[in-house]
Parts: C-alpha cells; structure tokens; sequence
C-alpha cells in the first residue's frame, strides 16, 4: 500500500555551520513542506574536513536537537554533505555483454555496466561516493540517454566518478555514528546545491553552479543534462573576512560585520556620497574608508573567480555556457557579486535561491540554504526510489543503487566501531 506521508532529512555539516532540514511531504502535496530548521556552529572542521570528532559531533547534535524541537519529528537518518578539496570528478567507461541478439536492456543490465565504470585504479585511500552516467552506447548507436528496452549485445556507458579521501569520508561517517544518526547518501555540498536551485533547461543548455561557501567553493559544470565536471577550491568567504581584519586592522568578528554589511562586489555600484561607514562593536564604533573596503573584497574576490576561470579553461567551458553561472553559498550574500561574477567569467550570472517551499520556509530562500535543501531533495527522492524498490526508506539512495553498495562497507566497518 503507498504510504500516505513521508519524511526527508537533510544535513549539511559546514566548515562554519551546521544545517539541519526536515520536511514532510504526503501523498496529494507537490513540493515538500518544511517543518523543521536547525543550525549550529561548527569547531570541529578545517576546509571541510573534520578535524575534531567531539567538537563535530556536538554541532551536529544541537542542529538535529533545534530540528527536532521545531519539527516534532524524531530524525534518525539523514541525507548528509561532504566537502572538501579531497573530493575530484573523473571521467570513466564501462562496458558488458548483454546477451544475444535480440536482448531488451533492463535495469540489471544499467546496474552492471555502471559497476563497470567503477573498476578505475584508485590509489589505496581513495573511495567512490558517486557514479553519475552521461550516456550509453548500445553496439553502434552512440548518446542514448536511457537504454532500457532497447535490443543489443554490447552496452557501454560514459559516466563521471566522484571519489574522496578514505579517511576524511569515514571520519564524517564516524561523526554522524556519534550522534545516533544513519547516512542514507553522502553527496559533495555542490552537487546538492545544484540540486535544489538548476532546473534541467539550464542542465541541459550548459550551466555552472559555484557555491562559495566559509572555508571552500564547490563547482560544479552540467551540459547537455549530465554533470560533466565537479571540483572544490580551498577557498571561500572567511578568505575576505581575514583580509578585511588585516587590512582594516580590527578583530574578525568585526571585519565580519563589515562584509555582510557594507562589502560591495563591484565599487562603481557604490554611490559617491559614500566614502565612509560606521559600525558599532559592543561599546565601542568604528569608521572606515569605503575605498580601503572595496579594493580588498575586490582583490579576493578577483582571486576566486579566476581560480574558477581556470578550471573552465581546464574543461574547454570557459565563456561556452549558455545557461551561465548560479551563484549560492554564504558569500553569495555580497552586493554586486552577481555583476561580478559576469564580468570575470564573461558568462551571465545570477544568485540562486531555493523557492516554492512551504511550511517555515522563511529562511531558506537564502543562498546559504542551498546546499541543505538538495540534500533534503536527495533525501526525499531516496525514500521515493527505496518504496518503488518495496525497501524501507532508510536503506535507499537517490543518487543510485551504485553508491548504496559502496557505502553499505563503510556504514558496516563503524558499526563495528560503535560495538
């Protein structure tokens, strides 16, 4: 019998945040409703890595607490990110016999060759989260999007592997363990943002997603429909918190005050009656030159848009994307950047935000959410294929059959761990 309701759980562990989403969706509703939003800080990461299991494990717990508070909803399983420079895209084939002339492929067939592509060489501390196919080939019939049904002998199918770090993986894993909380898919921050704020029209024109977030910048390049190329730059928004302290010779917390308030993306967008700003700091005030500013957000700003450039360059996309950039991430929050971004890259560009949610949704319109609410999506759309497969919808995987069974050893080895 179809379940009359379901429950999806996103988190998204941030090198600054923490961010908790529950939302429930029933069997007549469109989109999901919200129903719960938890965050907290987050001690216990460095560029997206752990570097601190308790510190960790604490902000994960007081973000599911502050979920669960607001919810009513017992969360016992979730859809979390992974970050990171450690996290690489790579191209790879697979290919299998399917049979003799006359053979309809199947859905066993797809699970096959998929495995296939997954027999790359890796070095000994590398792990496969993801394998996304691009397109089959059945015998001579190249670009097939969907195989199933059709006859033939011989299937091939171009696919892009997402790995990571071992040891930086099973440490989240080891994170969420401590907090009593089961891993349903592990998917790199980007691709869940890409999730929640691309529609396929872009995905199919050739868009790219650049998720600026505290310590890192995801990318992540669709084209023609299929993910093409992922990557993640050590690099974010605390940069230009750091410069503005130094610069402006202040403590961080008020150089932070400074950016979210007064940083401007593109200095001509300023207006010339603006040549200083005061900012108040418990007790005390402070002024600054708007010009001092400008000319240190512009100046790393300059710097991360061009390490993206560069890794269109790397690809054959620099200024060949028709869907242009979407920019999400808590720098995303920048006056300007926009406008900056379209001059860097020479492609149009705008700000993406999560939209057509219900329920106590007032927050996740911002850029900052973008990454938490895939996951949800992810998450949602696991419990979807896990009651179609007649499976419990903690047991599924959104991204596909292939990155449950190579998870499934991880969770294994922890839960030897944890006894």
């Amino acid at each position: 019998m179809q379940e009359l309701s379901r429950y999806a759980v996103g988190l998204d562990v941030g090198t600054d945040m923490v961010r908790c989403i529950v939302a429930h969706q029933d069997a007549t509703a469109g989109a999901p409703t919200i129903i719960g939003i938890g965050e907290a800080p987050n001690k216990g990461m460095r560029k997206g890595v752990v570097v601190n299991l308790v510190s960790a494990a604490q902000a994960i717990d007081k973000a599911l607490e502050e979920a669960e508070r607001v919810s009513g909803h017992q969360i016992s399983a979730a859809t979390l990110s992974i970050n990171g420079t450690h996290v690489l895209g790579m191209s790879s084939r697979g290919v299998v016999a399917v049979g003799s002339t006359g053979h309809e492929i199947n859905e066993e067939d797809l699970a096959r060759v998929e495995d296939a592509a997954t027999l790359v060489q890796l070095p000994a501390n590398r792990e496969i989260l993801d394998v996304t196919p691009r397109s089959f080939r059945l015998d001579d019939q190249d670009n097939i999007k969907d195989p199933i049904g059709m006859t033939g002998v011989r299937l091939e199918v171009d696919a892009h592997v997402i790995t990571a770090l071992s040891p930086n993986l099973r440490n989240l894993l080891k994170v969420t363990e401590m907090t009593h909380t089961k891993v349903n898919q592990t998917v790199p921050a980007g691709l869940a943002a890409a999730q929640a704020v691309l529609n396929e029209q872009q995905k199919e024109n050739g868009v790219l997603l650049v998720d600026i977030g505290h310590a890192t910048t995801n990318l992540v390049v669709f084209e023609e429909g299929d993910l093409q190329h992922i990557a993640v730059l050590p690099i974010g928004g605390v940069n230009i918190t750091n410069d503005l302290a130094v610069g402006l010779k202040v403590d961080l917390e008020i150089a932070e005050k400074v950016k979210v308030a007064y940083a401007l993306a593109v200095p001509t967008l300023r207006k010339s009656t603006e040549r200083k700003i005061s900012i108040s700091h418990g007790k005390d005030k402070y002024e600054f030159e708007t010009e001092q500013i400008d000319f240190i957000v512009e100046a790393r700003l300059e710097e991360i848009f061009e390490s993206v450039n560069n890794e269109l360059t790397n690809i054959g996309r620099a200024a060949k994307l028709p869907g242009g950039v979407i920019i999400t991430g808590g720098t995303a929050q920048i006056k300007g950047i926009a406008e900056y971004a379209k001059e860097a890259l020479q492609l149009s560009a705008k700000v993406g935000h999560g939209e057509g949610f219900g329920g106590v949704a007032e927050n996740v319109t911002k850029p900052q959410y973008a990454s938490v609410l895939g996951l949800m999506l992810l998450d949602l759309e696991g419990s979807d294929n896990a009651h179609n497969a007649g499976n419990h919808a903690s047991e599924s995987s959104g991204a596909g059959a292939s990155l449950q069974r190579i998870i499934a050893p991880v969770r294994n080895i922890f839960s030897k761990f944890k006894n």
